[in-house]
This record gives C-alpha cells, structure tokens and sequence, in this order.
C-alpha cells in the first residue's frame, strides 16, 4: 500500500509539473493561461460540479428559458418611444433624453447585479426586472409631464440592466450557447419589430396618443412578472452561491467579485474588451433602431407609414440574423463569424449612405440588421470560453449591463449632432463605430484551443 501511495504521488507530482511547464512556456502569458487553465481543468476529487446545463436539461429549464424568451420580447418593445418628439413640441437633443435617462438604471444594475444574485439568486433578478417594467409602463400610459417621463424611463433601464446580464449570464453557461443565446436575443429583435407596428398603428390609423401602447406593455410586464417568479422562485441566493463555489472547486464565498473581474490583469483586460464592445454595439443598434425612421423621411423623403416599415425591417433583420446565424457561428468560429458580420455591416452602411434611393436604403437597412444581429450573443459565448466560471456572473453581468448603457449614451449623441448636422449623420456614426468594434474585436485574446467551435 505504501509503495501505491508513493508512486500515486509521484505521477501526480509529475502531471502537475508538465502542467506547469506547459502553461508557463511564455512568461508574458502566465496570468492569461492560469485563467484559462481554471476555466478548462477537470475538478479535483472530493468536489462535486453540477453537470452543464442545457435549455431542457433539467426540465424545468424548458419552462425558465421560455420565461426569459418573454423578458427579452418586453424588452425589445421597451425601446419604442414613438411621438414623442411632436406630443411634447421637443426638439432632437432634449427628446434625446429618453434615450440617455435609461443609463442611470443600467448603472445601477451594472454595480448591483452581482450583490442581487449573492443575496436573492435569480429569484432577485425575477422579481425586481419585471416589478420595474410594470412601474415604468404605468407612469407612461399617465403621459406625465416630459421631465416624469425621463425619471420612469430610469426605472426601465434599471430592469432592462438587471435581466439583461442575468439572463445572459445564465444562458451563456448552457450547452449550445450560441444557439439559445442566438434565439434569446432574436425575442429582443421581435419584440422591436412588434413595438413599431403597434405603435405606428395606433397612432397613425387608430389616430390615438402614443400612450396607449403602454397599455399593452403594462399587460406583457405583469405576465413577465408572473411567470419570472413562478419559474426561479427556487433559484435562491443560496442556490446560486453553493453552484458557484462548485463551479470554483468549493472555494471562495460564491461569486467572482465585481473587482477581480474588471481589475486583475488579463480577466480584466476581456470583461473591459467585451462591455466596450457591447456599449458601442447597442448603440449602434438602438441609434439605428431609434432614428432610422426620421432619417428616411428627412433624407430619403419616403412617407411616414413607409418610414416605419423600413425601422421593422431593421428589426426583423436583426431577429432573423441572430436565429439562423446563432446556428452559423459556431461553426465558423467566433472570431471569424464575427469578423465577416461586422464587415458585411459596414458595407452595407456605405450603401445606405452613398446610395440615394429610398428603396435601396430599405433594403440596406434590413441586410444591416441581418449582420449585426448575432454579435451581442457571439460577445457572451466568447467571455464564458475567456473567463474562469467563477467569473461569469459578474463579468458577463458588468458587461451586458455596462453595454446595455450604449443604447442610452450614443443615441443621444445622435440626437444632439442631428440636432446641429441633420440626421444625415446617422449612417456615418454608425460606420465609424463600427470600426471601432471591429478594433475592438481584433484586440480579444485567442480562444483555447479546447474552447473553439
């Protein structure tokens, strides 16, 4: 038995020092390979890691992934706030505003979410996310005066933030990941293309206030509230902790600290890379999303109810883009895909720019749509293969929400130039910070060799 032992030891010994070895070749890399070697070892005995889930493994998990299918329809027709600018005799700039209040609440969420999901689990994230959607809603169908409706919007952004990176977080730790995430988002992408028709024909046909489509959130809000908390009521604080500590070989207090995610060297570098990324791409997907239809009837002189439909093509575009590429990135690779995508936007933007015909830019807008639509799903898969599991909740969580503040920031932006420049400069920005993602893009770490798709 002794020499069992001994010799036991010996080889263990000898495994760890070719591990060693093997992620020390390049001195400049040890932190990145310790991380990535976190993220990819086998668990040591004696701990137990609960099996990777999938969207019907366990099968409640059928029940909660349809539950967040349903949040993220909400919350693509959250970003409707058609009339505005002519019930309230605003200009661009100050109507700009509702874009830019959500950020106060996609702050928040951005530092509170990991400290809700310590304490509350995904039961926090159920409850709270819906409860301020279904606040925000009732404030809207009051058409209060316009600084109110600026202050109900940050009850929005605050849910939005909240179920954005909890649902992303989760989701992303599932098997096929680029799949579900890809039909997770596509819901956001219905969702907007709903919100526009609705909107659009109740003011336009209906000939009634743009108020009343809150109506119709506050009703979607309260079954999302329903069945959010009938589905992860049992997923407490210590559920999520006690997965979490085995998820990190039954160390630590439950969570990766929000610190450690954005400020050790190399976990840092990745969850700042992504939430920049994230921040610019949601920008350009809600200024383009947001300003689209004034564009075409300011630019390209089409008719306000053809105007509208080409800002649901852009959405349908988007929606259909995450569903079927969701199922083509995984098998190009993320880096690639994404890549080719991001190129493929910017072409298209040139010819929505340079091409003056409101027919041509229609269709340039839709394809657009068509090519962004999958980066934001692509962006989560990549941290969850960059980054040690104990990180994933709070980085991908301070990333989702982080860029989820870009839908806030730069469509005001867009506003305030348009306001000065005219809303000719929509395609422009856009192109520019599509070459910045692209940057961006470039500048993430390879991923492990065991990791790609």
């Amino acid at each position: 038995m002794a020499t069992t032992t001994t010799t036991t030891t010996t080889t263990t010994t000898t495994t760890t020092t070719a591990t060693t070895k093997t992620y020390s070749r390049n001195e400049d890399n040890n932190e990145l390979a310790s991380i990535q070697l976190e993220a990819s070892t086998p668990p040591p005995s004696g701990n137990v890691f609960p099996a990777i889930e999938r969207w019907n493994h366990p099968k409640a998990n059928i029940y909660k992934t349809i539950t967040t299918f349903w949040c993220f329809l909400v919350m693509g027709a959250n970003d409707a706030a058609y009339g505005l600018e002519q019930h309230y005799s605003l200009t661009y700039t100050i109507v700009s505003l509702v874009f830019l209040s959500p950020l106060g609440g996609y702050a928040l969420a951005a530092l509170t979410n990991n400290h809700i999901h310590l304490r509350f689990g995904r039961r926090g994230v159920a409850i709270i996310a819906p409860s301020c959607h279904v606040i925000s809603y009732i404030i809207n169908c009051l058409h209060p005066p316009y600084p109110v409706l600026v202050v109900s919007f940050i009850f929005a952004g605050f849910g939005n933030g909240l179920a954005d990176s909890g649902w992303n977080a989760w989701i992303g730790n599932m098997a096929d990941a680029n799949q579900v995430l890809g039909l997770l988002h596509g819901f956001y992408g219905a969702g907007a293309v709903l919100a526009p028709l609705v909107a659009t024909a109740l003011v336009t046909k209906a000939e009634v206030g743009w108020w009343y489509f809150y109506y119709i959130m506050i009703g979607c809000a309260v079954i999302e509230l329903t069945t959010s908390v009938y589905c992860f009521w049992d997923d407490t604080g210590a559920v999520f902790r006690r997965d979490t500590q085995h998820s990190t070989g039954g160390t630590g207090s439950g969570g990766g600290s929000l610190r450690k995610a954005l400020f050790t060297k190399h976990a840092g570098r990745i969850t700042w890379l992504c939430a920049v990324f994230l921040l610019l791409y949601v920008g350009v997907e809600v200024a383009l999303g947001g300003w689209i239809v004034t564009f075409m009837m300011r630019v390209r002189h089409g008719e306000p109810f053809a105007s509208g439909m080409a800002a649901t093509g852009f959405w349908l575009g988007i929606t259909v883009g995450r569903v079927v590429l969701g199922f083509v990135t995984p098998r190009l690779g993320e880096k690639l895909a994404i890549s080719i995508y991001l190129i493929s936007s910017i072409a298209l933007g040139l010819i929505l720019w340079l091409v003056p015909n409101f027919y041509v830019s229609t269709v340039a807008v839709s394809l657009q749509g068509f090519f962004l639509g999958p980066l934001f799903p692509a962006v989560v898969v990549v941290a969850t293969k960059l980054l040690p599991r104990g990180l994933h909740v709070t980085a991908i969580g301070f990333a989702a929400a982080f860029g989820a503040g870009g839908g806030s920031v730069l469509p005001f932006a867009v506003g305030a130039i348009a306001q000065a420049k005219g809303v000719k400069v929509l395609q422009p920005f856009a192109i520019g910070l599509l070459g910045a993602i692209m940057g961006l893009w470039m500048c993430l770490p390879r991923i492990p060799a065991q990791h790609e798709t």
